[in-house]
């Protein structure tokens, strides 16, 4: 099935990723994010427990480990050396099926992390929170990472979103060390939720992209962190997360479907646009008549539902992992 429009139109591959077969991980609601390593290989994470999951490039799992994680809800491939690692950002909770999808007791009331592995799930670094005021009211819960990577020209500065707590993008050191934040006050307005991060390397020089979502728009930063336009709100809905190949970026919606913009940031197609779905009582899950949250059963091929994390191989493939009861990852094949 073909997808999208003309010369950025796409092969949809549905249920690609042949997800693990248990009652975890068909009754867990996954919020993953994904990235794709350099040999093709694509890393998400497991839709109901604390799990790194990865598949081929035929979506077929390949490894697996646990880590101490309530959700690796960002992911960001870093590549040093030749050698390649995963940051991931766990907001901290969980909503867990036998509870009703509430928090299980105790999750959520520790702040959030983000750290670093090895593709096989060894911890190298973790970041602290950052030492603001705004922690002492409220809690930290990281969404999003993104690093300035030294193999294209970067300092190796790391930027951390966090969207579901103070609404602060923070900056720190490649060693760990915090060095300022922006609220997006310094730009187009205070930020609603900067639920998704991205270094964006189509142009001269890097520029650090921050989706912020309930306010509709993206906001651009260079990289010391000073504010440079926003755009979107005559036509985004729900920005969550990017993805560059060549000139195109491609953007998450999570009210279901992907928006393609060129270099200008001007809008060029959407991808399987569904935007009804969201009406749903339930969504992006349905209810029964018990009123109890169940999978959806209007999922389609060639329409998105939640998409939620994002990445590009090498070739412009699109890989999507989409936010609901069961998950859902679907590959997008570049003709």
């Amino acid at each position: 099935m073909r997808v999208g429009s003309e010369e950025h139109s796409y092969n949809w591959i549905d249920n690609w990723a042949k997800l693990p077969e248990s009652e975890s991980s068909r009754k867990g609601w996954a919020h993953p994010g994904v990235v794709v390593t350099g040999s093709g290989n694509v890393v998400t994470s497991h839709p109901g427990d604390p799990e790194v999951l990865t598949f081929d490039g035929d979506g077929n799992l390949i490894s697996s480990w646990r880590g101490d994680f309530a959700e690796a809800h960002g992911i960001a491939l870093v590549d040093e050396g030749g050698v390649e690692y995963l940051w991931i950002a766990d907001h901290g909770s969980k909503n867990h099926y036998l509870h009703g999808y509430q928090n299980p007791p105790g999750v959520g009331d520790a702040p959030g992390k983000v750290f670093k592995t090895t593709l096989d799930g060894e911890v190298v670094m973790r970041l602290e929170t950052p030492p603001l005021p705004v922690y002492k009211d409220t809690r930290y819960s990281p969404t999003t990472v993104a690093v300035n990577e030294e193999r294209f020209g970067g300092n190796g500065d790391i930027w951390v979103g966090d969207g579901y707590g103070a609404y602060q993008v923070h900056r720190f050191t490649k060693g760990g060390v915090h060095v300022g934040s922006v609220n997006g006050e310094e730009g187009a307005g205070a930020y609603n939720c900067p639920h998704g991060i991205f270094i964006d390397y189509r142009k001269s020089e890097p520029e650090l992209y921050v989706a912020d979502r309930a306010n509709s728009r993206v906001q651009v930063y260079d990289m010391e962190g000073g504010f440079r336009r926003s755009f979107g709100k005559d036509f985004l809905t729900t920005p969550s997360g990017f993805a560059t190949h060549g000139d195109l970026m491609i953007i998450a919606e999570l009210h279901a479907r992907l928006a393609v913009v060129d270099l200008n940031d001007e809008l060029l197609t959407y991808i399987g646009e569904n935007q009804q779905v969201c009406d749903v009582e339930g969504w992006p899950n349905n209810v029964n008549e018990s009123g109890q949250s169940v999978r959806t059963s209007l999922l389609e091929a060639g329409k998105f539902n939640s998409p939620h994390g994002l990445a590009a191989d090498a070739n412009g493939n699109l890989y999507v992992a989409e936010w609901l009861i069961g998950g859902r990852v679907t590959k997008l094949n570049r003709p």
